[in-house]
């Protein structure tokens, strides 16, 4: 038998073990934990990782843009870029055709960071392949992918 507070207008909610917000979450901090021992040891947050990471994928941009491929709300941007101008990791402009834009760029010390790290951060990647199988992890992938596109056609 459902709990009646599980009941609500008529319809029963899923075990929250078992939604997709909640799964999604839960596997994010799983795989998470395995990297932030190595973050911390850099003196780097997750956020600020996949900042530079974008950047250094995808080259210079706008701040708006910068905050939505690296999935970090813009008033957070704005202090983590300061935080990583402070390192001369990235550095800001004004776009010279709208000075309301900053465009961030990696900085040769940022991609020198990043090359530091990544090993490390690719040996991580090839243990958790290794221990789900590297079949699952791409078919996961690809339906995270398959998600992302149906419910976001902005990408």
């Amino acid at each position: 038998m459902v709990a009646p507070e599980s009941i609500h207008d008529g319809f029963e909610l899923a075990n929250t073990r078992r939604t997709l917000p909640i799964l999604l979450l839960s596997a994010r901090e799983a795989v998470m934990e395995h990297f932030r021992p190595l973050l911390h040891a850099h003196d780097i947050t997750e956020q600020q990782w996949r900042v530079i990471r974008v950047l250094q994928e995808r080259g210079e941009m706008d701040a708006s843009r910068l905050a939505d491929l690296a999935c970090i709300l813009a008033p957070s941007l704005t202090r983590m870029i300061k935080a990583l101008e402070a390192r001369k990791l990235v550095a800001s402009r004004r776009d010279e055709t709208d000075g309301r834009r900053s465009l961030i760029s990696l900085t040769e010390k940022g991609r020198t960071f990043i090359a530091t790290v990544a090993p490390s951060s690719a040996r991580i990647y090839a243990d958790i392949e290794a221990r789900v199988g590297t079949e699952l992890l791409q078919r996961l992938t690809d339906d995270l992918v398959a998600l992302r596109t149906a419910l976001d056609d902005e990408l």
